[in-house]
């Protein structure tokens, strides 16, 4: 699960704060610096790669030293204009969040890229995934909506999707499956199928 990949499939959700109250669950090991910082760099690295300047230094603080997987968001006036990340948590976060935020400026395949008079309006969020879990057919009803995101692989085809999306569509469980089935361009009971792997991950998302 080296891969990356696009997050959603074509609106923007609202900022979910981590902690007390978020239905996310906040990595134990990121500090409020920690989510603030990495932020920032997100946010920067978006700046530096539609208005073609350096990218930004990489900060200074341990959560940029985690090893986890992420993905960034990216909308301008409320509506996504691109969302990409990694999924294997093998690398250190600092990289992992500016190399997205800048794939996702510019590399989504939904959309055209940035352009620098949409920045006064931009909104990045970064969403660090937890280690994914197999889920088996059979254990769908621990398949918690709002805490948990979807990933689905068979063969080369994968798809994935992160908690926040399913509550913005109202899915339950069994809807959230088959809309990332159909992510990975596969049908949507193919997550029922013997040769299909099913993950669910949580994760701590967080904005400006």
């Amino acid at each position: 699960m080296s891969w990356r990949a696009c997050c959603s499939t074509s609106s923007y959700t609202a900022p979910t704060p981590s902690g007390a109250g978020s239905p996310t669950i906040a990595d134990p090991d990121l500090t409020p610096g920690d989510r603030a910082a990495l932020a920032a760099l997100a946010r920067q690295a978006v700046e530096a790669t539609v208005r073609g300047g350096p990218a930004p230094p990489i900060p200074d603080v341990p959560g940029a030293r985690l090893r986890r997987g992420a993905f960034v968001t990216v909308a301008v006036a409320g509506a996504l204009r691109g969302c990409l990340g990694r999924v294997l948590g093998d690398r250190p976060l600092g990289p992992v969040v500016r190399a997205m935020a800048a794939a996702a400026a510019r590399e989504d395949p939904r959309f055209p890229a940035l352009a620098p008079e949409e920045l006064l309006q931009l909104h990045v969020e970064v969403s660090v995934l937890g280690e994914p879990v197999p889920l088996a057919a059979a254990d769908v009803g621990r398949l918690a909506i709002g805490r948990d995101g979807v990933l689905v692989r068979q063969g080369r085809a994968s798809g994935l999707l992160l908690p926040q999306v399913a509550p913005e569509y109202g899915w339950g469980p069994e809807e959230l499956l088959a809309a990332t089935c159909r992510k990975a361009g596969l049908g949507p009971d193919a997550w029922r199928e013997p040769g299909t792997e099913v993950f669910t991950f949580l994760a701590d998302v967080f904005g400006e």
